[in-house]
């Protein structure tokens, strides 16, 4: 299948963090996870910090104040990381 990641934005209803998963519910009623570590800040981030997790921007864009960090719920609903998945011991 061929399509242009430009012709779609996903946005959710809502957000929260299980076990260091960071979650979404999207608007058509999928549910995505992706881990904290993806991304550099919230991989340092306390679980507290995580917790924080709020919908901005219209549902967006994922938000934690505490931490200044935004990422976008297309980004993150199509594999877009900051770092790779930390491998396993």
């Amino acid at each position: 299948m061929i399509f242009n990641q430009n012709e779609f934005e996903f946005v959710a209803t809502r957000a929260w963090v299980t076990n260091r998963i960071v979650c979404m519910e999207l608007t058509d009623g999928r549910l995505i996870g992706f881990p904290a570590a993806r991304f550099n800040r919230l991989a340092q981030a306390t679980d507290e910090q995580l917790a924080e997790v709020t919908l901005r921007l219209g549902g967006s864009t994922l938000r934690w104040e505490s931490l200044d960090e935004d990422n976008t719920v297309t980004g993150a609903a199509l594999g877009r990381f900051q770092a790779l998945l930390p491998q396993a011991a």
